[in-house]
């Protein structure tokens, strides 16, 4: 018995030793969810979150406090994921997080307040993450796309699965667009399909938002044909406005027109750089490998 007492008195002596450890690791219970947060580990297991005793013990015998510590100061100055909501009057909002419901989108603002309005309202979500100078080569995004006119001509070849080539170039007749360049943004913007849904609330084809869809006289964006008129029509709009330059262009399909003019080219936000080269890739691509489209009769 003495000697049972005795260990226990020994390791309840021991826990009183450390009386900063147990108070500290109920406090650091946060700060490792915050790390598991951002980092997407533990660095304990989670069994130890049940007790605090438990999780302090833990803490002492891994001698993992340190490199705890560590790890929070990291998860602590690594940005959050943020996002700029561009709505159709031309102003910007950054955001930390969105929801689109239905015909409405929510919008969660930095300091935690939130705004819920009509979808139509938001002319296009971008990601706020922009890319470090050494890691943009401005000088040559102009050399990505092949030097042309990029109107329509009847003998440009178009990378398109059976079913789409007729539609696309229809729609680049029409509006006087190269039809490759036509093709390239649906592959990028969708793989070539017709029910296609963002999170960002772009919808079909060419993701179009609703108001960009209402813009350019679309009624039903899952509709292939009013789909990829209404966005060869945007495109041809933006190419006239851009001088023809299809790197601006482009870019202005992603980040919206207003970011192109505000930092005079190609916008610094890394989702846009790795948009516009992925469409010059996709410009004379092999055709994609994706199901024939089926028209709704």
């Amino acid at each position: 018995m003495r000697n049972a007492k005795g260990k226990m008195r020994s390791a309840e002596s021991g826990m009183h030793g450390r009386p900063s450890v147990l108070f500290g690791s109920i406090a650091l219970c946060g700060a490792l969810r915050l790390v598991a947060r951002r980092t997407g580990r533990f660095p304990i297991p989670h069994s130890a979150f049940r007790n605090p005793q438990c999780l302090s013990l833990v803490l002492v015998q891994s001698n993992v406090l340190p490199r705890l510590a560590l790890a929070v100061l990291i998860a602590v100055a690594l940005p959050a994921s943020a996002e700029i909501a561009v709505f159709t009057d031309g102003r910007t909002q950054k955001i930390s997080a969105y929801e689109v419901d239905g015909e409405r989108m929510n919008l969660v603002l930095d300091g935690g307040a939130r705004i819920d309005i009509p979808i139509i309202r938001i002319e296009r979500i971008v990601d706020d993450e922009i890319v470090p100078e050494p890691e943009i080569v401005v000088a040559e995004l102009p050399t990505l796309f092949p030097k042309r006119s990029w109107r329509y001509d009847e003998a440009t070849e178009v990378s398109a699965p059976p079913g789409w080539e007729e539609i696309i170039r229809d729609a680049a007749r029409t509006h006087d667009v190269d039809p490759s360049l036509v093709a390239a943004v649906i592959r990028a913007e969708s793989n070539f399909d017709r029910r296609a849904v963002s999170r960002k609330g772009a919808r079909g084809a060419m993701q179009l938002m609703p108001a960009t869809a209402s813009r350019f006289g679309v009624t039903n964006s899952f509709d292939p044909t009013q789909n990829i008129h209404g966005g060869t029509r945007y495109l041809r709009w933006l190419l006239d406005r851009f001088e023809r330059d299809p790197e601006r262009s482009v870019a202005a399909y992603n980040a919206g027109e207003g970011n192109v003019d505000k930092y005079e080219g190609v916008p610094p936000f890394r989702e846009t750089v790795e948009y516009v080269k992925r469409v010059a890739r996709h410009v004379g691509a092999e055709p994609a490998t994706v199901a024939p489209l089926a028209l709704a009769r």
